[in-house]
């Protein structure tokens, strides 16, 4: 398991880190935070390069020796030893000396990604830009609450492969979006979909990316569609209506979800385009019943206010597309009845969604894997958790579904989307993004 599954995010909207607290003692506000590094090592001299240019123009001296862990790019001229900020704060990390790598090492790192060419990144606009790659950085490490002297490779994979190139992907699918609406017209937020099959790290990429925006003073809303299921008792007439049909038995497939409901949200969600206009997003409390699950508490849902610039909606079958009945069929009987249900998701999800990112897996049992993980983890920390054999009938009854659809949501893309408005990122069983085939 990948380095930043470990730290089991609580669901996107509702963070409930102390360290969020903006407002507390050892930071006031996140972009305004300054760290003072009491030693470099490996200080650097750019040569001719994209990024030496860009620090050129910028007026920023390549000698300083700044660290590219400062945040906002508030560099301590230590040749000169003029401190430009006052009143430093210390960075609770540990005040010793350490290996910190330069900007142009940081550079470097980050032109070596497998997802640059997709996003529609270069070398020379990484160097134009990299002073957003640093604040990005920085703003990720408080939110994971990793030192940022002290990353491990597989983290700035994470930061710097992953989450921040796709980050800037949703910045340029919603400045498209919307420059498409005139001055002083209300214009509705992106929503972005992110189908990827469970377990592969989609919620802690929406949990970043979310952050990301209310750091950088937007405002975006998160939903899955987990929130969308039936009720208990919707559940429970499912499963009286599908005698026998174990994919039905309980929650995940098409037909366990309330699509009414989820086109009520989606359309209210599209109205938030002024302050002052709210709503309360659903969840849904898998804990219910014994962990059969059913929707929470209206009262505990959380609010969120316009204008928003974004939805970020995932989900594990977003983007499924009904197939022929002898496909279904042929790969398990009892997906007949729910590619029947898949006709009707089009209308209720999949046409709301303007800008999609297709998570791609090799081997659909994977899924199997990190399920296991996570519940063996759980376990380990005392927490309840499913036995192995649980984990694998849990997982069975998502395989059809994955087995089926899969081949043509990679071929095809997602139902109704457009080519230049998608987004596929191939990982591999580290969650970490790999170069397509």
């Amino acid at each position: 398991m990948a380095a930043l599954n470990v730290l089991s995010p609580p669901h996107p909207q509702t963070p409930s880190f102390p360290f969020l607290n903006l407002n507390n003692s050892f930071c006031n506000g996140v972009s305004n935070c300054k760290f003072r590094f009491l030693s470099y090592s490996n200080r650097f001299t750019l040569h001719s390069s994209p990024l030496a240019m860009h620090f050129s123009k910028s007026g920023t001296s390549a000698g300083s020796g700044c660290s590219w862990m400062q945040e906002s790019l508030t560099c301590h001229n230590a040749s000169a030893g003029n401190e430009r900020q006052r009143g430093h704060l210390y960075s609770v990390f540990p005040a010793k000396a350490a290996e910190v790598s330069s900007v142009q090492d940081l550079y470097d790192f980050i032109c070596s990604g497998p997802l640059l060419n997709r996003v529609g990144l270069t070398p020379d606009s990484i160097a134009e830009s990299i002073d957003k790659w640093l604040a990005y950085g920085s703003h990720l490490c408080r939110l994971f609450q990793l030192n940022e002297l002290y990353l491990n490779f597989n983290q700035k994979v994470r930061f710097y492969h992953y989450y921040i190139p796709v980050f800037m992907w949703c910045e340029d699918q919603i400045s498209q979006h919307r420059s498409g609406y005139k001055e002083g017209e209300d214009i509705p937020p992106l929503v972005i979909g992110f189908s990827a099959p469970q377990g592969c790290g989609k919620t802690t990429l929406v949990f970043a990316l979310d952050y990301l925006f209310r750091v950088t003073g937007r405002k975006s809303a998160t939903v899955s569609i987990d929130d969308f299921y039936l009720t208990a008792q919707g559940q429970a007439k499912l499963r009286e209506q599908n005698p026998g049909n174990a994919l039905l038995e309980y929650r995940g497939n098409a037909g366990s979800h309330d699509l009414p409901f989820s086109v009520e949200t989606l359309i209210a969600l599209n109205k938030l385009t002024k302050e002052g206009v709210k709503m309360k997003l659903p969840r849904y409390d898998k804990s219910a019943y014994s962990g059969k699950g059913d929707r929470a508490d209206s009262k505990t849902w959380p609010e969120v206010e316009g204008p928003l610039v974004a939805v970020l909606f995932e989900g594990w079958m977003l983007g499924f597309k009904p197939l022929p009945v002898e496909v279904v069929t042929a790969v398990d009987p009892q997906l007949e009845t729910v590619n029947k249900n898949l006709e009707a998701y089009y209308d209720a999800w999949d046409k709301f969604i303007k800008a999609w990112i297709v998570i791609k897996i090799k081997d659909p049992t994977c899924v199997y894997q990190w399920r296991l993980q996570a519940e063996i983890a759980m376990r380990e920390a005392g927490k309840p958790g499913m036995s192995d054999e649980e984990v694998k009938d849990f997982v069975s009854r998502y395989l059809p579904a994955y087995n089926a659809y899969l081949p043509t949501l990679y071929s095809e893309g997602p139902n109704g989307s457009d080519p230049d408005h998608l987004l596929v990122i191939e990982i591999d069983e580290g969650r970490n993004p790999i170069l397509a085939n």
